[in-house]
């Protein structure tokens, strides 16, 4: 096993139930009281040891009865049903965040999360544009979600909200949009007008790389 040996770039989209902004961010309480969405990756370049991911995508529904560090969470996982036997191998190893160091992004989810359901072997539909500040999540019976810009409740004009963290375990920067997301697998949730963002990401063994 490659452990020490890999490597994910792409794209990466959240959904949560919270008001735009996301008081996670912030160290605060969810708007709610708890936390519940879907979170979904592109991987435009990726490998583990040998193993080529390029394209693969993968994503999870999620549900924490409070403030994420607070833990206690429960996580779905899906994985794209185009990766072959040696993908899944790979990607397993990664989320698992054996060998990875405290704070990587795969180490706080296996921290914070206390139970795993079985994981899915599905089509993950993924769409993503910076430019337009636009995204989607599908995954049949499991959940679907799409973002937009945040508008201004007056003018109808887009409101652009970008945050930047420089030690950020998600990503270091991100445009907070608009999202509606819909869960209709295991863990249930149904709400439009919350918070959403995209961000690009790479992460290593050692974490997420500037």
């Amino acid at each position: 096993m490659s452990l020490d040996n890999w490597s994910l770039k792409g794209k990466n989209l959240v959904y949560c139930n919270c008001d735009f902004g996301c008081p996670c961010e912030a160290n605060a309480d969810p708007t709610h009281g708890e936390c519940t969405g879907v979170i979904g990756f592109q991987i435009d370049e990726g490998h583990f040891g040998e193993t080529r991911l390029d394209g693969v995508n993968f994503a999870a529904t999620y549900y924490f009865p409070a403030a994420l560090h607070h833990g206690k969470g429960v996580m779905q996982p899906i994985i794209d049903e185009r990766a072959d036997e040696k993908q899944r191998e790979a990607l397993f190893a990664i989320l698992s965040a054996e060998g990875q160091p405290p704070g990587t992004m795969f180490s706080i989810f296996a921290a914070i999360i206390e139970t795993f359901l079985e994981p899915l072997f599905l089509p993950i539909e993924f769409a993503f544009d910076m430019a337009t500040r636009t995204g989607r999540v599908a995954i049949p019976g499991v959940s679907e979600a799409t973002s937009e810009p945040i508008r201004n409740p007056v003018t109808g004009e887009v409101h652009r909200m970008t945050i930047v963290l420089p030690d950020g375990w998600q990503y270091k920067e991100a445009e907070f949009v608009s999202g509606a997301a819909r869960g209709t697998g295991e863990i249930a949730f149904d709400y439009a007008a919350r918070h959403s963002s995209l961000s690009y990401f790479h992460h290593t063994p050692t974490g997420l790389v500037a």
